[in-house]
């Protein structure tokens, strides 16, 4: 019997063509979808992969979800075996199983070449309402059964026929009927729209040829990791931080990780961090290692796509009782909370390693607000968004500013054109926040203020997070700052939440909101006047600041005053 190979030029066809395959079937998710959060926020990932689950094309968007979809195949396959046909559809969302929140349900569907299983089609998106104790994401659960409707892997539509009972049981749990079929219509619509590009590609090449280009593929990601890791001194390093809050009680969240370095091996350790919590920032095991390999990606090859041979050098220890290891009946609904963390410890720990890759922690949380009405006479809606902040310096670069968290990738916050016309709120303000880089050589990113004006009865809703453990500088830098809140309700009352469950507001009520910003890398007496001197003329850094971080005067004219700044350090 002759075994199918594929030379190097077939091979590389391939690898460029899973991933344009993944992206188009986003594109048709985001064409598709109802909700603003999916086709302005982009709250969704897409992958393609081979008939066993492994990851072969991801499309741009939330890169945290990415590296979990494997898994959701893999459940399918573990549940209905043989029992797989063409045109059928699978859905999942339970947060124990596929690690995230309940909003995030996951569509897998099988494809078909001339009656042969060749793949699957996965696409994750995240859905306004789920049937919580509250309209949208709900900030005051304390029990997955606060959280909506879960549902492990659940075959919704057979043959290429939707089946009712579960339709109907979809939308009697939830306040947006139309919306959550319409957008798991437009998840369905991205993994059909894959099928058919598929079929196009073998109907050129065959199955056995296509097979041993994703074998190829594999087989380079695993030698490429293994070769990155070898390079690497042997060693074991350690980080910890706290997160404020599990957003029901006031103690601070213990986050640990220890990486170790051995030989081609990178085991990776969270024993240390906190026992599940009472509030909702328990992650499933799933997301959690989906988590450690973007951090992971994120230094060691990041210019090669993940695939199924990806990881094979990474081992991951996550005690039982653990928050990063959440089982029933503990609630996950902010689990990317914790995630935010790890992710800067981890990328901190790999910068040791790495020195020639440090870089200073970023703001780090996805620093949600939120409002909606469900009041039927004046419209249901739901307005939910990430808001961008900070990154860290880095050797020979400056943190980037108002840039979305590293867990969320693509996701976006909603234009302000766009949230004026869809929902009764004003965007009144959305600028760099100035002074909340950390000073360094080379300078933390800022954060950023973003307001918004309620121009009706709305309920209101934020989770913002890092106050206590802020983006922290490296190797002399400074830590940024964390973040501040601001809700001025008409009569003139101030209120200063971070975490707010949500509750009523009048017309008129004014939502100011403020991110956090990077670390700064390096002393920032090393930071050249002209650098500093150019940070105030921008608006990026107060005089303030300038003189009493950076040692730099300022003459009325905004020249630097020599006489009364301190001298430059080498960098």
């Amino acid at each position: 019997m002759t075994v199918a190979t594929a030379d190097p030029i077939t091979t590389e066809v391939i690898r460029n063509f899973v991933i344009s395959c993944a992206q188009d079937m986003n594109a048709a998710l985001w064409r598709s979808a109802f909700s603003s959060i999916i086709y302005e926020g982009r709250d969704s990932a897409v992958a393609l992969l081979d008939e066993k689950g492994n990851m072969l094309g991801q499309s741009t968007g939330v890169p945290l979800f990415v590296g979990a979809i494997d898994a959701c195949v893999r459940l399918v396959l573990e549940r209905y075996g043989e029992d797989i046909h063409p045109g059928d559809i699978f859905i999942l969302n339970d947060s124990y199983l596929q690690g995230t929140h309940l909003h995030d349900v996951t569509a897998v569907g099988p494809m078909f070449y001339k009656g042969e299983l060749v793949g699957f089609g996965a696409a994750r998106a995240h859905w306004q309402d789920i049937g919580a104790i509250d309209p949208g994401s709900t900030m005051g659960s304390t029990s997955i059964y606060h959280e909506g409707i879960r549902l492990g892997p659940t075959r919704i539509v057979t043959r290429g026929k939707p089946i009712p009972e579960w339709y109907d049981l979809l939308t009697r749990n939830t306040r947006l009927k139309e919306m959550t079929i319409g957008d798991l219509n437009a998840q369905i619509t991205s993994i059909r729209t894959g099928e058919r590009r598929l079929s196009q590609v073998l109907d050129r090449i065959g199955p056995a040829t296509y097979r041993a280009a994703c074998a190829n593929i594999f087989e380079q990601a695993r030698l490429l990791d293994r070769a990155a890791i070898g390079a690497l001194k042997d060693g074991s390093y350690y980080r910890e931080g706290y997160l404020d809050n599990d957003g029901v009680t006031s103690d601070p969240v213990k986050v640990a990780c220890r990486i170790t370095i051995d030989g081609e091996r990178m085991i990776i350790d969270l024993t240390g961090s906190s026992r599940p919590v009472q509030g909702s920032i328990n992650c499933g095991a799933v997301q959690t290692e989906s988590l450690l390999r973007l951090a992971y990606k994120t230094m060691i090859s990041p210019e090669r796509a993940i695939t199924g041979g990806s990881f094979s050098t990474m081992e991951v220890v996550i005690p039982d009782d653990c928050m990063f290891n959440a089982r029933e009946p503990y609630a996950c609904e902010w689990y990317f909370t914790g995630l935010g963390l790890l992710a800067d410890l981890m990328i901190s720990c790999l910068g040791e390693a790495m020195p020639e890759k440090a870089t200073a922690a970023h703001y780090g949380d996805s620093m949600v607000a939120a409002f909606f009405n469900m009041d039927p006479e004046k419209g249901q809606w739901i307005a939910v968004e990430p808001t961008a902040g900070g990154w860290g310096g880095t050797v020979g670069a400056d943190g980037e500013s108002a840039l979305i968290n590293l867990v969320n990738g693509g996701f976006r916050n909603i234009p302000a054109e766009v949230y004026e016309t869809k929902f009764p709120v004003r965007v009144e303000e959305f600028s760099l926040r100035k002074d909340s880089g950390g000073p360094g050589r080379w300078r933390g990113g800022l954060g950023v203020v973003r307001s918004y004006r309620l121009l009706d009865e709305a309920f209101g809703a934020l989770w913002f997070e890092r106050s206590r453990t802020p983006g922290w500088g490296i190797s002399g830098g400074q830590s940024g700052q964390g973040p501040f809140n601001e809700v001025v309700l008409p009569d003139g009352t101030v209120e200063t939440p971070l975490k707010m469950r949500a509750k009523p507001f009048p017309k008129g009520t004014l939502f100011i909101t403020r991110t956090g910003g990077g670390g700064g890398y390096g002393d920032p007496l090393a930071r050249p006047f002209d650098e500093v001197r150019d940070d105030v003329i921008r608006g990026l850094v107060s005089r303030e600041q300038a003189l009493a971080q950076y040692g730099v005067a300022f003459t009325d004219a905004l020249d630097v005053d020599m006489a009364a700044s301190k001298p430059r350090t080498a960098a």
